[in-house]
């Protein structure tokens, strides 16, 4: 229904020029007509796109002081109830609502949606009534404006599900033939229309001359001239050709049907190619207002372990630089799913700190840590902690603080890299060798001890010796 919100806009009239007693001028748009809700809904359907925009004239006269909007609804009895809306600065029960702004500064503007519509039961494609508005300022002279509101339908239903593709190449189409069935009492008077919406890289590739299409070929819209008669499927006489673009992890494709068409206004492009037709089909799983389909592409995105070796003494906390390296070429653009790594380290040592810094904010552990002891570090690298050193197409890595424990021969630990898409797994794991020295004479508690006691028994030895020599 917000589609309607691209209809023609009403303007109220705006005086010339303001008069002595009115130092600004305000002005109205909102759209000439409205498509409340279709027919066949009835008193399940609500509506809370429309809004009343008012705007001041760009002139010297300053701001709008005091800026309301009066909406009355009483021209919508048995068409529509209009119920409370707005987002805090609406009253109103109905008929009658009333949007406070308070000053609006010049060349500005405000909108609110005064009101929820709700449906009523028993009404017809094409009914009608009309809301009218009234605009006002403590500084401006007021102004009106009139939008005719009209009940639609019927509504078309999409399979509420459409099968997965996997496995497609960049470049190479796959065909998809949209369906729809009518479910409700009446036959669309006017023509039938179906637009499809291509995403995150997918193109549509079939060029139909009934149906325009943007300047990149991910939005299409197509109309058809059958009266869709109730109970009753159809289908595209032939399918619709999409594609995915190079590099593409992924991507989806979402399709609707409308019984009351508009055309986008961005679609400007006409295809080529003969026109689609419809034709009847099963009417099976036809429930949804729309339908998608989900792609995953042959492309891969390969990561490869960044690991170090932890070299130092027994005692010693080091430094130690972890991450991966991703080969792509596809890329992941989604932070949820953009994998990471995980880090076992060797025996004989213990993490103390994986410290990040985020938005000048420190913090000591980037990566979630085990529940149990020789349990993996996850490094989700989609996460924000890893903002400041993640780099698509390149390395991202953290610094791992390692306290070295003690010796453990051949110790080694291990650095996996995962995500959705990685279709190379024999680089997927690296090792972290431990390489630890034995601690320094002075490091060693043992050493530590002994030291202390032979410090005492000399101190010792020394007062008594000078004590000897006081007496004599």
């Amino acid at each position: 229904m917000a589609a309607s919100l691209a209809a023609v806009l009403a303007t109220a009239s705006v005086p010339a020029a303001a008069d002595g007693s009115h130092e600004v001028a305000l002005r109205l748009q909102a759209p000439a007509t409205f498509r409340m809700y279709n027919a066949d809904e009835g008193t399940v359907a609500t509506n809370d796109d429309f809004v009343v925009p008012v705007a001041v004239t760009p002139s010297n006269g300053g701001p709008a002081r005091n800026v309301k909007v009066v909406v009355d609804t009483s021209g919508l009895a048995s068409v529509a109830r209009a119920g409370k809306g707005g987002y805090g600065n609406c009253t109103g029960e109905g008929p009658v609502f009333t949007c406070k702004y308070g000053n609006v500064q010049n060349g500005d503007g405000e909108a609110n949606a005064p009101f929820t519509l709700h449906g009523e039961n028993g009404v017809e494609p094409g009914d009608s009534g009309t809301v009218t508005y009234t605009a006002t300022a403590d500084n401006a002279a007021p102004v009106t404006g009139i939008t005719r509101m009209t009940v639609g339908g019927p509504t078309l239903h999409s399979p509420k599900e459409e099968k997965a593709v996997k496995g497609l190449k960049p470049g190479k189409s796959v065909p998809l033939t949209p369906r729809f069935a009518n479910h409700s009492r009446f036959t669309t008077e006017r023509d039938v229309a179906l637009h499809i919406t291509a995403e995150d890289g997918l193109l549509v590739t079939s060029r139909p001359d009934n149906c325009y299409f943007n300047i990149t070929f991910t939005s299409a819209w197509c109309t058809f001239s059958t009266k869709a008669t109730p109970g009753t499927a159809y289908r595209t006489s032939s399918p619709i050709s999409y594609t995915a673009a190079p590099g593409r992890l992924t991507g989806s494709l979402s399709y609707s049907w409308s019984s009351e068409p508009r055309k986008p206004h961005d679609l400007s492009v006409r295809g080529t190619d003969a026109p689609l037709t419809l034709t009847t089909t099963a009417n099976r799983g036809l429930t949804s207002g729309s339908s998608s389909v989900s792609v995953e592409t042959t492309v891969q995105a390969d990561y490869e372990p960044v690991t170090a070796t932890v070299h130092g003494r027994v005692g010693n906390t080091v430094t130690v630089r972890l991450g991966l390296r991703d080969h792509g070429p596809g890329r992941l653009i989604d932070s949820e799913a953009q994998g990471g790594f995980a880090v076992v380290p060797p025996e004989g040592t213990t993490v103390t700190s994986i410290p990040f810094i985020f938005e000048d904010m420190g913090g000591k552990w980037a990566c979630k840590r085990p529940e149990k002891p020789g349990e993996a570090f996850v490094c989700d690298i989609g996460n924000d902690n890893f903002n400041y050193v993640r780099h698509e197409g390149g390395t991202t890595a953290i610094e791992f603080r390692i306290r070295i424990d003690r010796q453990v021969p051949g110790a080694r630990g291990t650095i996996r890299t995962y995500n959705p898409y990685d279709r190379t797994p024999g680089n997927d794991t690296a090792l972290i060798p431990l390489d630890a020295a034995p601690a320094l004479p002075f490091q060693d508690p043992v050493l530590w001890a002994a030291g202390a006691v032979a410090v005492a028994v000399l101190v010792a030895l020394f007062r008594r010796h000078r004590r000897a020599s006081q007496a004599s």
